[in-house]
């Protein structure tokens, strides 16, 4: 058996937006997801909005019922912006009310609620003022944060600004996956950094109000591994490591921008509009741990004809296909648990070994219903073996001393999925959304009760 530290966090991971449901009721004002459903329904996969989601605002007993039987110790979600302040100044009791009923029967279960404020869902009266391009919501998104540690920090005592910040900036000014879907390298750059100052307002906050517990924020760190030794992809390699880890890793652990990157924003007139005292603020709110999501690495090699300046990060570094990869062929994600145990390691040896856990880890598969036994179990078999090869790689960080303190997989409960609706499916519980969201244990959440018991893997 591989033993887990004492103490160590077993639980799963989810968002507000993608599980509560309830989405224009009860005083929540409407998010950009809530609004492009409403102007562009065609885009979501099998017409799913986040109208319903998971119906956890109805369900959420039932649900935190299941993790105790599961034995589950803590459990993060994220408190909707949109929900808690609809104009972002008036306060909604109606929401007070759900999140701390919400994380009472947490608690009451023996799962520590950690609770993260934002996970991709701008709400639209901010949007309408240009969302993170603006300067102004730097400060909206402060004033937020204060108020929801004022009216749930005697509960929670784990705190997370932000979900993996660098997706809303590729995905909504890169990429085209989320609002407002516009393809500018340049405005990208300058709503990354306004999400970074944000951060740095919350934690002001949070330690101006002298409050109980830690701060922290999610990553995604996607290890960068290049082609070849050769020093052309060395560099691609090092220019995606500046743009996709370094750059809300460094401001948030270390204190500052790393050089690189400065200097690769300034070769191609990327450089964001900045304000007089952000450099001092990014050295005095360092982070208390760090949440790390894991799912594929990157892999990348020297572009062909490199642009300058780059009009897209593609123009910087080109995407390799590993030919000896393992491909999860439902999302088209490479498997590689091996680079868990690289995060592990160079948080330790880079990032001042400061407390970590794994927020998210997990493993989508579309149409599971193809594997329901005749008791009505999904054998999620391949659920099984991609947590444990990732944990057994994660067991080898923690015993060369990095200070990992969790593991969550994403998610407790099938959830939606932005644009993809429910066409791939995490959890450890089955939603049926035709049937009135009834919940149904897949055999991987029978395993995780064994390891979590256990505290440790064969």
């Amino acid at each position: 058996m591989k033993k887990f530290p004492d103490g160590f966090l077993w639980g799963a991971a989810a968002s507000a937006p993608q599980t509560e449901g309830a989405a224009l009721i009860d005083g929540k004002a409407p998010t950009t997801w809530d609004k492009w459903f409403e102007m562009n329904p065609e885009k979501f996969d099998k017409g799913v909005g986040p109208k319903d989601t998971s119906n956890v605002y109805q369900q959420y007993a039932e649900d935190v019922q299941l993790m105790e039987d599961m034995s589950l110790n803590s459990y993060r979600t994220s408190i909707s912006w949109a929900r808690l302040l609809p104009d972002g100044k008036t306060l909604n009791q109606q929401a007070v009310d759900f999140y701390r009923n919400y994380f009472v029967s947490l608690i009451e279960k023996g799962v520590e609620p950690i609770i993260n404020l934002f996970h991709f869902d701008m709400p639209w009266w901010l949007m309408e003022k240009g969302g993170w391009e603006s300067r102004e919501s730097v400060e909206n998104f402060g004033y937020y944060a204060k108020v929801a540690f004022e009216q749930f920090g005697d509960l929670v005592h784990r705190w997370t600004t932000f979900n993996e910040p660098i997706v809303h900036v590729e995905c909504g000014y890169l990429f085209e996956f989320h609002y407002p879907a516009v393809v500018d390298f340049k405005r990208a750059v300058q709503v990354g950094y306004h999400t970074l100052m944000a951060h740095t307002q919350a934690v002001e906050e949070f330690r101006r109000g002298k409050h109980t517990g830690e701060i922290g924020i999610i990553l995604n760190l996607t290890p960068v591994y290049s082609k070849s030794d050769a020093p052309e992809d060395i560099k691609a390699k090092d220019m995606a490591d500046a743009l996709n880890v370094k750059s809300f890793l460094d401001p948030v652990v270390l204190g500052h921008f790393p050089t690189e990157l400065v200097q690769l924003l300034k070769e191609n007139n990327l450089l964001p509009a900045t304000e007089t005292g952000d450099k001092e603020k990014l050295a005095q709110t360092t982070i208390d741990f760090l949440g790390v999501n894991y799912y594929q690495p990157k892999r990348v090699q020297a572009v062909n004809q490199p642009a300058v300046p780059a009009k897209m990060p593609s123009d910087l570094y080109a995407e390799y296909d590993w030919p000896e990869k393992k491909i999860n062929p439902y999302r088209g994600w490479e498997i590689y648990p091996e680079a868990l145990y690289d995060i592990a390691m160079r948080i330790k040896n880079d990032y001042k070994n400061i407390p970590w856990y794994v927020s998210e880890n997990g493993m989508g598969v579309a149409e599971e219903e193809r594997f329901v036994d005749e008791d009505g179990v999904i054998q999620d078999d391949y659920r099984i073996e991609f947590v444990q090869d990732h944990l057994a790689e994660l067991h080898k960080a923690v015993e060369q001393g990095s200070h990992c303190f969790g593991y969550h997989m994403w998610t407790f409960v099938d959830c939606w999925s932005w644009l993809n609706g429910y066409r791939n499916r995490y959890g450890f519980y089955r939603v049926d959304i035709e049937n009135d969201f009834k919940r149904t244990p897949k055999k991987s959440s029978f395993w995780m009760r064994t390891v979590i018991e256990n505290n440790a893997i064969d």
